[in-house]
């Protein structure tokens, strides 16, 4: 299909409004076409949904896309439909009658592509239609569900096992944003292509801005990040659904609005707090995992872990909602080993000795990338297999930590307080965490302080002129160089290492940090930086947010914030002008391009700013 490579390009242009495909694509799309099965991975943003739906404009038969994203179907579908795609979906918000009519569309070549869950493909009376169809293209999306060594193992996506044996002649893409090599390997070997090309991207987002921080007045700092965040919007993912409401409600206090949304909500509710994200109506989600597969809004600027996450994998997916316009974003994770403590209990709930080995095995990785004081970039790239040159990525808070871009606090003889902070965990016998040593320290009243009678040790209260964050963190640092271990397997109880026990007995000195505050250098994003007309572009968004609501639209879909920042600065007064403008198809010129070429020439003949 070598003869069609510029029409792949004008299609990408007119359908998408993009001048050059993302690395990988045209070779993805190329691969589909000559009917080679394949496997994609690619990180969150990178454009995988196109490498299956430019494909279906070619094709003489149906394309069949395979995801569980049910809430996000008619979004998805009413994006295609808006690039003029002939798309639909079937799911079970349907009625009946409606999803006759659209297998009967389906049956009759009226469609392109048609989306569907896994537990709808694999019933027999859908995979009797499938076969009667005999699609050309069938897309797995989500592929890391089918493996068991994957972080979201779905049985339903184990029953695609049947698509190869039963669709001998239709080409099968899988694509997913997170797979190690063994569950790579394990995606080809449960779909029976084990032959498939395999193209796997780098795991990098340059953009993001990774921040590990201690779970200390975390409301407190989420409040923080959550006022710099400007015109973007936010995630913040929660553990518990009753957390999402109520931090929630919490941050609406503060004025600063935000939804929950988790499993729990009626379809109604999800799908409208859902709908207000996505059109810009409402900036903070409060979310479990729950929320995101599948979101793609361009403009999020911050993804907040406020627990500890499951899984690497889990968190790197979740960190790749920020971003996805290429503009700088932060994903900061709040740390604490109560949160690690909890999700032992539990895991140690899981009956199946080997998917319990399995999740605490993915939870002490997740821990040991909290605790790293190196590039935390290179740790998770060099958990997908994949290499990173430098010591120093310059966006992370270790790197920025090194660079001096961090303000980590002033150094100190901590010597003394090391003894302090040693000595008591050896007189309580080295069977407690951190909060009933610093309990004991600062002289605290605590029952169990009391109970035990530690308030009549030797080290009760020897150094209650210190801050219990103060001294939290102090252990954590003794915990870092090696003098103090930490019990990862269960409750996190504190106990002496090796060394710790040289320490005890032959002292050395030991240089701590007094940690004055964690705030970042502000980073500018490139928007920010450029050289355009702000009131312009307040103008521009107006228009778009019109446009979009009168067309039930994503704002996004319209024209990204990327797109409008390049309007507000070159202020093109023409339609072949703003044709120039990255993001500008010929659809969208069609469709927009007059309603924006008059904004910026009223702006601009108003004395808003001139065009050179």
């Amino acid at each position: 299909m070598t003869e069609n490579r510029d029409y792949l390009l004008e299609s990408l242009n007119q359908r998408f409004g993009y001048g050059s495909f993302l690395p990988s694509q045209r070779e993805i799309i190329g691969n589909v076409l000559n009917r080679r099965d394949s496997l994609v991975v690619m990180p969150t943003g990178s454009g995988k949904s196109i490498c299956y739906q430019l494909p279906s404009l070619f094709l003489n038969q149906l394309t069949l896309v395979v995801s569980p994203l049910i809430a996000l179907m008619k979004d998805q579908v009413d994006v295609l439909q808006s690039r003029g795609f002939r798309a639909a979906f079937i799911n079970s918000t349907m009625e009946v009658a409606e999803q006759h009519k659209v297998q009967e569309a389906a049956r009759q070549g009226a469609l392109n592509i048609l989306y569907v869950a896994p537990e709808r493909l694999v019933t027999p009376s859908f995979q009797s239609l499938v076969l009667d169809i005999k699609p050309g293209l069938v897309a797995i999306d989500e592929a890391h569900c089918i493996s068991e060594w994957g972080h979201d193992f779905r049985p339903d996506y184990r029953k695609l096992q049947f698509l190869r044996p039963s669709l001998p002649d239709t080409t099968l893409i899988a694509l997913t944003a997170t797979a190690t090599e063994r569950v790579r390997d394990d995606i080809l070997r449960q779909l029976e292509i084990p032959g498939a090309t395999r193209f796997v991207t780098s795991f990098n987002r340059p953009n993001l801005i990774y921040d590990i921080r201690p779970k200390r007045n975390s409301l407190a700092s989420l409040i923080g990040l959550l006022q710099k965040i400007g015109s973007g919007s936010a995630i913040v993912y929660c553990q518990s659904r009753q957390q999402t409401e109520d931090l929630a409600q919490r941050l609406s206090n503060y004025d600063l609005p935000a939804l929950a949304y988790h499993a729990g909500l009626s379809a109604e509710d999800r799908r409208r707090a859902q709908d207000r994200f996505m059109g810009g109506q409402i900036s903070i989600v409060v979310a479990t995992i729950a929320f995101g597969m599948g979101i793609d809004k361009p403009d999020v600027r911050l993804v907040v872990h406020y627990d500890l996450p499951r899984s690497i994998e889990g968190y790197y997916q979740e960190t790749g909602r920020a971003g996805r316009d290429g503009q700088p974003s932060n994903c900061v994770l709040f740390f604490s080993y109560r949160d690690k403590s909890q999700q032992d209990f539990f895991i140690r709930k899981i009956a199946d000795s080997a998917e319990r080995a399995n999740a605490e095995k993915r939870l002490n990785l997740m821990v040991k990338y909290c605790q790293i004081r190196s590039c935390r970039r290179q740790f998770l790239l060099n958990y997908f297999g994949e290499a990173w040159p430098c010591d120093n990525c310059g966006s992370c808070d270790s790197c920025h930590r090194a660079a001096g871009q961090l303000d980590y606090g002033r150094e100190f003889d901590g010597t003394e307080l090391a003894q302090k902070i040693m000595s008591a965990i050896i007189k309580t016998g080295e069977r407690f965490g951190a909060n009933h040593i610093t309990g004991v320290l600062r002289g605290g009243h605590a029952s169990r302080v009391m109970e035990l009678g530690h308030n009549n040790l030797s080290v009760y209260g020897i150094a209650r002129d210190i801050s219990a964050n103060d001294l939290k963190d102090a252990i954590d640092q003794l915990v870092d160089i090696g003098l103090v271990g930490r019990n990862t397997d269960g409750l996190p109880v504190l106990s002496l290492t090796a060394e710790g026990r040289g320490f005890i007995k032959n002292p050395r000195k030991v240089t701590l940090v007094k940690r004055e505050g964690s705030e970042e250098k502000p980073v500018k994003t490139a928007a920010q930086a450029a050289d355009y007309d702000e009131a312009l572009f307040e103008k521009l968004r107006r228009l778009r947010k019109k446009i979009a609501d009168e067309s039930n639209l994503p704002a996004f879909v319209i024209f990204h914030d990327s797109t409008l920042y390049q309007m507000a600065s070159k202020m093109p007064t023409s339609l072949p002008e703003l044709a120039r403008i990255p993001g500008v198809g010929p659809t969208k010129l069609q469709r927009y391009g007059n309603q924006f070429v008059a904004v910026i020439t009223n702006h601009t003949t108003e004395g808003g700013g001139v065009y050179t």
